[in-house]
């Protein structure tokens, strides 16, 4: 499985592992294995982390929680309630702990601590200052967030690969078949 992290944010990667919300979704994490192949592609802990179905239930409603309030902060709204506590709760255990030895620093953790990571990078997207960068992608059939710290606040579309790109061929098809009809 192909993990794609264009979002400029752990928790918006998160997000995206879910594709195509308003048409016919794609999950990407189906079983324990996904989310803990997604961890190791994040690159967010040294070490393998173990995750059951347990801890999968746990990331989704996690995963799912921080997009509702994601979606609703960059509306004008405060979020559910609901949402806020799960939220809370992942973010208050203790997140992914940085090691230092003698062949250099490695970070551990276990999922706690990646979801808590996970929850408090979230907690970040929807503050003050980051917030007004949050976009969703410009494809109409794309639903993931990033942050846009591009200059000027331009970018349009999650990532050129996946999505830029085919907007951009569809548009030049759209082009080249209205000058072929004049």
């Amino acid at each position: 499985m192909h993990h794609v992290f264009v979002s400029g944010n752990i928790a918006l990667d998160l997000l995206g592992s879910r594709k195509w919300r308003r048409s016919e979704p794609e999950e990407l994490l189906l079983t324990a294995d996904d989310l803990r192949e997604w961890i190791d592609a994040a690159d967010l802990t040294a070490e393998p982390v173990p995750v059951d179905d347990a801890g999968l239930r746990t990331a989704l409603d996690l995963r799912e929680a921080l997009y509702r309030l994601v979606t609703a902060r960059t509306a004008g709204s405060p979020g559910d309630q609901d949402d806020l506590d799960v939220v809370n709760r992942a973010a208050a255990a203790t997140p992914l702990t940085p090691v230092v030895g003698s062949t250099g620093i490695r970070v551990v953790g276990e999922l706690s601590a990646v979801l808590s990571t996970v929850a408090r990078a979230g907690i970040d997207v929807v503050s003050p200052g980051v917030l007004e960068l949050v976009k969703e992608c410009g494809r109409d059939e794309c639903t993931r967030v990033f942050v846009d710290r591009s200059r000027g606040r331009r970018r349009a579309w999650c990532g050129m690969e996946e999505c830029g790109n085919r907007v951009n061929a569809a548009a030049y098809r759209r082009r080249r078949a209205e000058a072929t009809a004049h």
